[in-house]
């Protein structure tokens, strides 16, 4: 059987669509702090079964039987190694063998502030004992599409990533890529950076914008402290705030860029290109 972590979660969800593309609904695991969110996938013939990360106890009662999981890392900063370690605990305890984790894109020496839990994680489970392959995702396109609407309706697209190159895919190209490494033999022990076939910068995003849009759209490149605080002014949380101004700091250091194709190889199609990610929102 395979377990998903995070099955509630907008990546779970898309990973499990590709998952029963070629696996049995029966021998799917969704953990789920709130199985009520999880009620589609039950309907579907999906095994939900109820576990809070901060309980090991509970993580190894809804591992019972598993042989693949599929950590999809927390959403909670500051809380998530720790949360982590609860799981990876849980899966030897339950006796998984193997485990898929989506790390953060060249984790080891990325300049994101992020990259400090996964690292701490890809830690544990290299302690673990368990065999296991990790997903360095890069950023999802969708991230940074959130914020178009505004940007075009006010003729300014705002950010701190200067001209760094961003690598950034679809989420569903990840969790096609998930699905894949978690059915199959054959990726313990690989590491997989895996980011979008081309790279642009946010001036390329917003001129995108314009052209499809016919409206005047432009950059503007601000300091990380004035980025977050513009974030919440518009009622982003602090930590989230925070969190974006410093991972597109990361990305004028070149941390969300990647021109190694793996993600591509790996889901055996080419990733979508901006201008027709752009074409989804408007």
């Amino acid at each position: 059987m395979i377990a998903i972590t995070g099955a509630t979660g907008q990546l779970g969800h898309l990973v499990i669509e590709a998952l029963l593309k070629t696996q049995p609904a029966g021998q799917l695991v969704a953990i789920a702090r709130n199985p009520q969110k999880a009620q589609d996938l039950s309907d579907k013939g999906i095994q939900v079964r109820q576990a809070d990360y901060a309980d090991q106890a509970a993580l190894t009662a809804a591992l019972r039987g598993v042989d693949r999981l599929l950590l999809i890392s927390g959403s909670e900063m500051g809380q998530r190694a720790a949360q982590h370690r609860n799981i990876i605990n849980a899966a030897k305890a339950a006796g998984v063998k193997f485990i898929a984790y989506t790390s953060l894109l060249h984790a080891d020496s990325s300049p994101l502030g992020l990259h400090v839990e996964h690292v701490e994680t890809e830690k544990m489970l290299a302690e673990a004992g368990i065999p296991y392959a990790l997903l360095r995702n890069g950023w999802y396109v969708e991230n940074y599409l959130a914020s178009a609407p505004p940007a075009i309706e006010h003729g300014i697209f705002i950010g701190a990533a200067g001209n760094g190159k961003i690598s950034a895919a679809p989420r569903a190209a990840y969790a096609a890529a998930a699905a894949r490494v978690i059915s199959e033999e054959g990726h313990a022990g690989k590491v997989y950076e895996l980011a979008a076939d081309s790279a642009w910068t946010l001036s390329e995003l917003a001129a995108e914008l314009s052209k499809q849009t016919g409206k005047s759209v432009a950059y503007q490149n601000m300091s990380e402290a004035d980025f977050a605080a513009a974030l919440k002014s518009v009622g982003l949380p602090d930590g989230l705030a925070d969190m974006l101004a410093d991972s597109d700091i990361g990305a004028s250091k070149g941390g969300l860029f990647d021109d190694s194709k793996t993600l591509s190889r790996l889901i055996g199609r080419p990733t979508t290109p901006l201008a027709d990610s752009v074409k989804t929102i408007l």
